[in-house]
């Protein structure tokens, strides 16, 4: 159903085939920060979209957070998606349990949750031809400097006069601190199940694996790369630029190669509320673009 998804939009815009297939992803990536620095998702913290994104990082998340979502690609009405991604904390360690030798309690994680992290997810994109709904679960937990987590997600695809699928898919992402805030290291993989969507040519959901990292060139700066690999695909290579000038402000921009996009976007918080914005855009197919809105709840005292 993807594959005749990707055909429709392939005759409107009448571009190659296998650029539209690189550009028209549907359900994936939540959150505006990620979308402003090249799509890059394997090493962000701190993020409710961790629970779409990279569920291991979630285990990092100290505060209830819900988030809102709403995308656009190439300005087309059918190709809309809105996500909601809620993270609830179990728990709250009093005393820096599994700290690591050498590392201070504080940089290894001692006020992280003490039973990890809760998340749950929802998706929807598309118009009335064709739409892809997700409902996902997701778990992160942190010990020390190593984050890790998994994800079960529903997937139904519809379309219109062909009826609709339902399959489930699982997803496990991990996280390392390999130098205590100033270098990170992570990795999902989305779909190891490889759910199967209909028999016919044995079309499956795919399966994508994902690894970056993230250097904090200084209390302003934070570098990304990331690389990307579909199963059907050739490889992808990302890189990412985050600016924080002032307290509050965030300025970003990245790049994909497999789908020669650029993208930019800005951040901005204040107190518990966290408005990201960002804008992508692919030569051939135009602008793209995504907002997200999340709101943090302070923990009650024990």
């Amino acid at each position: 159903m993807v594959k005749l998804y990707t055909l429709s939009i392939l005759l409107l815009i009448g571009v190659g085939a296998r650029e539209v297939q690189a550009q028209v992803s549907t359900l994936g990536t939540g959150g505006a920060r990620a979308a402003g620095l090249g799509q890059i998702s394997t090493v962000l913290e701190n993020d409710v979209w961790a629970a779409t994104n990279n569920v291991a990082a979630l285990g990092g998340l100290a505060h209830p957070t819900v988030g809102f979502g709403a995308a656009n690609k190439f300005l087309l009405p059918s190709l809309n998606t809105a996500s909601v991604a809620v993270a609830v904390p179990l728990g709250h360690r009093a005393t820096p349990a599994g700290a690591v030798a050498g590392v201070p309690g504080a940089v290894a994680g001692a006020e992280v949750p003490r039973f990890g992290v809760v998340g749950v997810t929802g998706q929807r994109f598309g118009g009335k031809l064709y739409s892809e709904q997700a409902l996902g679960v997701a778990y992160g937990y942190q010990l020390g400097t190593v984050r890790v987590g998994a994800r079960m997600e529903v997937l139904q695809m519809s379309l219109e006069g062909l009826g609709s699928r339902r399959t489930v898919a699982a997803s496990l992402g991990g996280q390392a601190d390999i130098i205590p805030r100033k270098l990170t290291f992570g990795a999902t993989l989305y779909n190891l199940n490889q759910a199967r969507l209909a028999p016919y040519q044995d079309e499956r959901v795919p399966t994508v694996l994902r690894a970056g990292l993230g250097w904090h060139a200084s209390e302003k700066v934070l570098v990304l790369a990331e690389t990307e690999k579909d199963v059907e695909q050739d490889a992808d290579f990302k890189a990412g630029l985050e600016y924080r000038p002032v307290s509050g402000l965030a300025l970003r921009g990245g790049l994909t190669t497999l789908s020669h996009q650029t993208t930019g976007g800005v951040g901005y918080r204040s107190g518990g509320v966290q408005i990201e914005y960002a804008a992508a855009w692919q030569q051939a197919l135009g602008l793209s673009q995504q907002l997200s809105i999340a709101l943090q709840w302070e923990r009650k005292q024990p």
